[in-house]
């Protein structure tokens, strides 16, 4: 569990940069928020991990393993990378900003794919709901930097400075690889790229049934499309109606910190009892009544007391939504082709974000605020429809031995 914490702090990390930190930087330094909206573009890596997830598979570096030496390669490249930020003037370097942004997307879906891999290695199947509580929890815990310490130091010292601390976070995932154990599996890896790439797909398909794979494919889109759009602009939001970077940094991000906490140990143990199936159910009811928690806060303005509410209520609701998201996603693969099943799964999950996310910043402009959250509670519903037909009420026990 604790090796799914500190992976979990470093997989967090450089996502939040680019969907809290850099939109709160831009808007704080005059960038508009057409502009804003459209930096969700350089997410697209997410989009399409999948693409040279079979390489991670394939090719092992000549240091700590396959896994292991993968996770350090990506993290001293995110570490360069953020820090790169700090000579960067959004009122001059707009263009220089969204390649730097499109590096660290880059490097953190590639150490994604090597962290989503090595938990599944990791933990047997009963221990996936819980592991990945753990891990899903420490990733949004992992964002009270850059998304709550960083606002909290913008006001006391220049944005370049900043930058250079939050980098500075990314020697925690470095420090885990160096002492956490390769994981033990079964037969070496793909000799061929061919088998890396072709057969995982092949044996997904072969082993659901393609209707059945399609079906999980679009869940796996619509799930968290609402959640996604939501809060993707969520601190240009806080700023644009009237709340103070340092108010963002401690209100919103530390509530939310704690929220995540308690939501982690109580998301966990209740998946132990209930099961993946019953708790994508009750939190994804949770996740959708959490959107429309920021409807109320555009209408009631800058109340600090209804920021804390909403922020807690989201970060909890929507942690545990994500924790049975991602337990769900690493059941319905296969330990063989751990690396690229997973990569493909994460980034239907990475589409709406960038899709969607890249017009947030029209559908504000053109409607408001509060009806751009109730647009985005009604996107979240056809996500739980789909539970009917990929994760039943009481389909626990018979979908489990398909991820054996």
């Amino acid at each position: 569990m604790l090796v799914c914490v500190l992976t979990g702090f470093s997989s967090g990390l450089p996502l939040y940069i680019l969907i809290q930190l850099l939109p709160g930087w831009l808007e704080d330094e005059g960038v508009d928020i057409k502009t804003i909206g459209l930096f969700a573009w350089s997410t697209t890596p997410y989009t399409w991990k999948f693409l040279w997830s079979p390489l991670l598979d394939r090719f092992v570096p000549p240091f700590l393993g396959r896994r292991r030496g993968w996770a350090l390669v990506t993290q001293v490249a995110l570490l360069f990378s953020i820090a790169a930020l700090a000579p960067l003037d959004p009122a001059v370097s707009v263009w220089p900003i969204a390649y730097v942004a499109l590096a660290i997307s880059f490097f953190s879906a590639s150490q994604d794919i090597v962290l989503d891999a090595y938990r599944r290695e990791l933990l047997p199947d009963e221990e996936l709901g819980l592991g990945n509580s753990y891990f899903v929890n420490a990733y949004r815990v992992a964002g009270f930097v850059p998304g709550g310490l960083a606002f909290i130091l913008a006001d006391r010292i220049p944005w370049s400075s900043v930058h250079l601390v939050v980098a500075a976070f990314m020697s925690v995932g470095i420090v885990a690889t160096l002492l956490i154990p390769e994981p033990e599996v079964d037969g070496p890896p793909p000799r061929t790229l061919r088998e890396a790439v072709v057969e995982p797909l092949l044996e997904f398909f072969r082993r659901r049934g393609t209707r059945s794979a399609l079906e999980i494919l679009a869940f796996l889109f619509l799930y968290k499309l609402g959640d996604n759009m939501a809060v993707a602009l969520s601190t240009p939001f806080y700023l644009q109606i009237g709340f103070t970077k340092t108010v963002i940094g401690t209100t919103a991000k530390l509530v939310g910190f704690w929220a995540a906490i308690i939501g982690g140990f109580f998301g966990g143990a209740l998946m132990l009892r209930i099961g993946i199936n019953r708790a994508l159910w009750l939190f994804g009811v949770v996740q959708i009544v959490s959107i429309l928690g920021f409807a109320l806060l555009s209408v009631s303005g800058p109340d600090q007391t209804v920021l804390a509410g909403v922020v807690a209520f989201e970060y909890l609701g929507v942690g545990l939504g994500t924790s049975a998201f991602v337990a769900f996603m690493a059941r319905t693969t296969n330990k063989r082709f751990t690396a690229t099943q997973f990569a493909l799964f994460s980034s239907f999950i990475g589409i709406p974000r960038t899709l969607a996310a890249s017009l947030t910043g029209f559908i504000v402009d053109a409607l408001g605020w509060t009806t751009f959250f109730l647009v985005c509670t009604a996107l979240a519903v056809p996500g739980m429809l789909m539970l009917f037909r990929v994760a039943p009420w009481n389909g626990d026990r018979a979908s489990a031995p398909e991820a054996l």
